[in-house]
C-alpha cells in the first residue's frame, strides 16, 4: 500500500476533496487494516518517467507554472504544492504497480487522474499516473501487455487518448454517457450507460466488458476505482449503492485473482454528498484488495 501526506494539498475552495486520501488512510489505519509502517511513501516520479508520456513543453509549463492553453483547463490553481502532489501520485502509482509484480496487488491511496492528456491538463489532473506507470514497467521490460479498467463515473479520457494506437494497452472505460467529458474519446472498449443506472444493470454490462479484458491477457490490471458511481455523488449520475460499488469491486480484483494477472488499485473520483460516504467506498475497495493479496500468499506459501 502506497501513501504520501504530500497527496493533500492546497487546492482553495473546491469541489476535490483532497483530503479524502489522509481520511482513507487514517480509516484503514484505525481498524487496524494496514499498520502505518507498512505504508510505502513513494517519491515523485522523475522528468524521465513523466516524458514517458507527456509532452517536453507541458512538463516545462508546470515546472515554470505557467497559465498557457496546455494547462488552463485543469480547473485547479498552479502551485508548487500542487504540482509536486501530482508528481508524487504519479510515483506512487508506479510504485504500487512494482509492488504489484512481486505481490500480486499493489494499492494507490491516490492517483487515478485519468483526465490529464499526453500535452495537456483536464478535469482536476495535470499528469496521467496511470499511464506513466504502465509506460515506465513496458519501458523496463516488465511488462509486455497491460489494462486500464476504468470505473469511474467519468470516461478516463485523456488515458484513452494516450494508449490509442498502442496495441500493448488494452483500455475499458465503463462511464457515464451524458457527463463529463464533452466530447468522448475513443478507447479500445468504452461503454457509456444511461443515466440512473442501477446495480444489477451496471453489473450486467461490466461482466461482459471484463471479458474482452480477460480475452485480452494483461500481465498487469490498473483499477481507476472511482467512487463517484455512487448513487450520493455530486458530479455523478448513476444510482450505484455501497453494495454494488462492493460487487463491482469483487468482479475486477477477484478475476484478477483467479487469472494470477497483478492489480493495482487507484482511487480516481469521489464526491458524494457526504464525505464519509466517499471514505466508505474507497476503503472497502482498499481492504478487498488486502484480503486478496493475504489469500494469494498464503496460498504461495502452501
Amino acid at each position: 500500500m502506497v501513501y504520501s501526506s504530500g497527496y493533500e494539498c492546497d487546492i482553495g475552495p473546491h469541489v476535490f476533496p483532497v483530503e479524502k486520501f489522509r481520511l482513507i488512510r487514517d480509516a484503514l489505519v484505525a481498524a487496524h487494516d494496514v499498520e502505518p509502517e507498512r505504508l510505502l511513501d513513494p517519491d515523485p516520479a522523475p522528468r524521465e518517467d513523466l516524458l514517458l508520456v507527456h509532452t517536453a513543453e507541458y512538463l516545462e509549463d508546470l515546472a515554470e507554472l505557467r497559465w498557457t492553453p496546455r494547462t488552463l483547463y485543469s480547473e485547479l490553481p498552479l502551485t508548487p504544492e500542487i504540482v509536486r502532489a501530482y508528481r508524487l501520485a504519479a510515483g506512487g502509482t508506479t510504485l504500487a504497480a512494482r509492488e504489484a509484480l512481486s505481490s500480486g496487488f499493489g494499492i494507490q491511496l491516490g492517483g487515478g487522474f485519468h483526465h490529464a492528456f499526453a500535452d495537456r491538463a483536464e478535469g482536476f489532473c495535470y499528469i496521467n499516473d496511470l499511464a506513466v506507470a504502465i509506460r515506465v514497467l513496458l519501458r523496463d521490460g516488465r511488462i509486455a501487455r497491460a489494462a486500464v479498467v476504468d470505473l469511474d463515473v467519468h470516461q478516463g479520457n485523456g488515458t484513452a487518448a494516450i494508449f490509442r494506437g498502442d496495441a500493448r494497452v488494452f483500455t475499458l472505460s465503463l462511464h457515464q454517457e451524458l457527463n463529463y467529458p464533452m466530447p468522448k474519446q475513443h478507447g479500445v472498449l468504452d461503454v457509456g450507460l444511461p443515466n440512473g443506472i442501477g446495480d444489477a444493470e451496471y453489473l450486467r454490462l461490466l461482466d461482459g466488458a471484463l471479458q474482452r479484458v480477460w480475452e485480452f491477457a494483461p500481465e498487469i490490471v490498473l483499477y481507476q476505482a472511482g467512487a463517484d458511481p455512487y448513487r450520493e455523488d455530486l458530479l455523478g449520475g448513476l444510482m450505484l449503492t455501497f453494495e454494488g460499488l462492493e460487487a463491482r469491486d469483487h468482479r475486477v480484483l477477484e478475476g484478477c485473482a483467479t487469472r494470477r494477472i497483478p492489480a493495482v488499485v487507484t482511487l480516481g473520483g469521489g464526491y458524494a454528498r457526504d464525505r464519509n460516504d466517499t471514505v466508505r467506498i474507497h476503503a472497502t475497495t482498499c481492504r478487498i484488495a488486502m484480503r486478496l493479496c493475504d489469500a494469494a500468499a498464503a496460498e504461495r506459501i502452501r
